[in-house]
């Protein structure tokens, strides 16, 4: 699997530095920073994202899932709302097709909807209450009921996690600030599969998009935070 090497994460670096320069110069990166009433959200870390073997095999989960276990035991402590999502299809091979026209592009008719591979991983399992949201596209929020979930819970800041970088989490995030929540990428809990990807669209997302913290900010964050009670 491709894994970004010390030279181009040094060559990326020298880049993003000569970057923020332009973009501070002329009003970019500036802080969103955090409201009072967070959600948790995981992209599509189900198996077929998670697991060695499939197309859409994603690299370094051997920090994305310890990560994403520290997130969950801290959001369940504070019984902030937490949303899973997977990327999943009734009829991704049929004449009737509820993939778009998506699957001219990626192979997503390998991933059908009830599948083991469509399933969360069980290193982070849903547990009751829980949301899994199953999506067509790319963004959490096209075409499902998750903002207003959102808004129906007071959720001003939505802490996003999971895979693509470039993708599902990208739009996502996006989407995100659109509808007026506060996007918080935690940069430990993101992942892609090919170099670069992932370090190009944390820095462009915090340009513009929303702000990326360090794992650690963010669970200072939630064991600051009020529990949320249970009505």
């Amino acid at each position: 699997m491709a894994v970004t090497s010390p030279e181009v994460k040094q060559a990326l670096e020298t880049i993003f530095a000569a970057d923020s320069d332009i973009y501070q110069t002329r009003g970019f990166q500036r802080r969103i920073g955090y409201g009072n009433r967070p959600a948790l959200l995981i992209i599509d870390l189900a198996n077929a994202w998670t697991r060695p073997g499939y197309a859409f095999t994603c690299d370094d989960m051997d920090t994305i899932i310890p990560t994403n276990q520290a997130l969950l035991k801290a959001a369940r402590a504070k019984r902030i709302p937490i949303v899973y999502t997977s990327t999943a299809y009734q009829d991704p091979k049929g004449e009737h097709t509820d993939t778009g026209l998506w699957h001219h592009k990626i192979p997503v008719e390998t991933l059908l909807e009830g599948s083991e591979e469509a399933a969360i991983d069980d290193r982070i399992a849903p547990q009751d209450g829980e949301k899994v949201i199953v999506k067509k596209r790319a963004s959490a929020f096209h075409g499902t009921y998750l903002a207003g979930y959102l808004r129906a819970q007071r959720v001003d800041t939505v802490i996003i996690t999971g895979v693509t970088m470039a993708g599902c989490v990208r739009h996502s995030t996006e989407d995100a600030i659109a509808d007026g929540f506060r996007p918080i990428v935690v940069r430990e809990g993101v992942g892609d599969r090919v170099p670069g990807v992932v370090e190009w669209n944390l820095f462009d997302i915090d340009a513009k998009f929303g702000d990326v913290e360090p794992l650690d900010n963010v669970l200072a964050y939630l064991d600051g935070i009020e529990a949320f009670a249970n009505d």
